[in-house]
């Protein structure tokens, strides 16, 4: 992350370099934007060029070429900006020789001039950018992703350990609870009968054995017909 913002800023510099220099003097005086595209390919003449139509246009191309770069967070891009912006200023450096005989670097402005050093210096640094720049990094570098174990449910506890269910960790009670109402126990009946200590004390009837009507409470008969 750090590379690569450290990166894009020092490309970025080299393309404000690059576009700036066709603005200054580049030989003998002569402004760089003066100079034609078609004369780097045809010969350097003393004819003016238009803006848009000069050695700025190659410029302009490099420093879209390092925005799209720093985008897209592409090495390749931007080195071939670099490139670019290189291989034009010396395209010219040649031309330019060729024309004048050859190149003069003078300090009384009558060589090569601040406008080349600064085409030249902005190449250089969108190469540099580049080197700077980790780049994007591919899915192999990036390993392959962690996938998610599924999550086994928990088992249900044997019926001779503690009731823990659902499973809490800790024993006790249940907190499963039930919308319905609990049982509730017998209510007393008297003394076991089986039991010897027990079986001469006096017990309440038996349910089958009461004669009344669990269900209809016990009514008197009705009265004899009288005659």
């Amino acid at each position: 992350m750090i590379r690569n913002v450290l990166g894009s800023v020092v490309a970025l510099a080299g393309a404000a370099s690059a576009v700036l220099s066709p603005f200054r003097d580049w030989y003998a005086g002569r402004v760089g934007h003066d100079y034609r595209v078609a004369d780097l390919f045809g010969g350097i003449t003393a004819t003016e060029s238009g803006v848009l139509v000069s050695i700025l246009l190659p410029f302009l191309g490099a420093a879209l070429l390092v925005i799209v770069g720093v985008v897209l967070r592409s090495r390749l891009v931007v080195a071939l900006a670099g490139l670019v912006a290189l291989g034009f200023t010396i395209l010219w450096m040649v031309r330019q020789g060729q024309a004048a005989g050859s190149l003069v670097v003078g300090g009384d402005g009558a060589g090569l001039q601040v406008g080349v050093v600064n085409a030249l210096a902005g190449g250089v640094l969108m190469l540099i950018g580049a080197l700077l720049m980790s780049g994007r990094r591919s899915r192999r570098e990036r390993g392959p992703e962690r996938k998610r174990e599924p999550v086994e449910p928990f088992a249900v506890p044997a019926a001779d350990q503690v009731d823990t269910w659902p499973p809490t960790q800790e024993p006790g009670m249940s907190v499963q609870t039930s919308p319905w109402p609990e049982p509730e126990a017998d209510p007393y009946t008297g003394p076991d009968p089986r039991d010897p200590r027990t079986r001469s004390y006096p017990r309440a009837p038996h349910p089958e054995d009461d004669p009344r009507d669990p269900v209809h409470p016990p009514h008197r008969p009705p009265p004899p017909p009288r005659g």
